[in-house]
């Protein structure tokens, strides 16, 4: 379990560095006290790969794993060539809902922001194909280290790597990541047939 923590904790790490949900948070943190912004992430981060992995798994009770485990392959792929194509994007102007707290801000703008998401979908995928606790385990906290970078450090970040070369460097590890699992379940694919 601690290698498919470690893996998904590195995988995840990557390919959410100068992301969307990372930028949403380093604005709400220039606004607002950090802990609000942090918690109400985490806890959206929390509840969306809880989900991703309760799908994944079931999905690989349900269904033959050669299949699955091609399905996955191909979606790391797809994912690789994606991270490679992104181009940096422009900060969105981040606005705090009327009536709500910073914690119900940040909690809803990050589930909104990643509900089915790439990485949501990598983790319900790697549910399917590894341990889904050590899944849970590393997508979060992957997530947590993430979002407080984001809030910690990320503006210094940013200036230094732009989210594009972050992009490129999750690109290559998914893409390989994918080589990896399609190579690997070819010859069961092929008997399946």
């Amino acid at each position: 379990m601690l290698s498919t923590t470690l893996s998904t904790f590195l995988l995840i790490f990557l390919a959410e560095m100068g992301d969307k949900s990372q930028l949403v948070c380093m604005l709400l943190a220039s606004r607002h006290r950090g802990l609000p912004v942090f918690i109400g992430a985490i806890a959206a981060f929390a509840l969306l790969n809880l989900v991703a992995v309760a799908v994944g798994a079931s999905l690989a009770h349900t269904l033959p794993i050669g299949p699955i485990k091609g399905l996955v392959a191909l979606l790391f792929l797809a994912f690789g060539i994606s991270a490679l194509l992104t181009q940096e994007e422009d900060e969105e102007d981040i606005t705090e809902a009327v009536g709500y707290s910073v914690l119900v801000t940040a909690f809803l703008m990050i589930f909104m922001a990643e509900l089915g998401d790439k990485t949501q979908l990598t983790v319900a995928g790697l549910g399917a194909s590894a341990s889904p606790l050590g899944v849970f385990i590393g997508a979060t906290l992957a997530l947590a280290v993430t979002t407080l970078l984001g809030i910690l450090g990320g503006q210094w970040l940013l200036k230094k790597l732009s989210p594009t070369l972050l992009h490129r460097m999750a690109g290559v590890l998914f893409l390989l990541i994918g080589s990896w699992l399609l190579w690997s379940v070819w010859p069961t694919l092929l008997a399946s047939f």
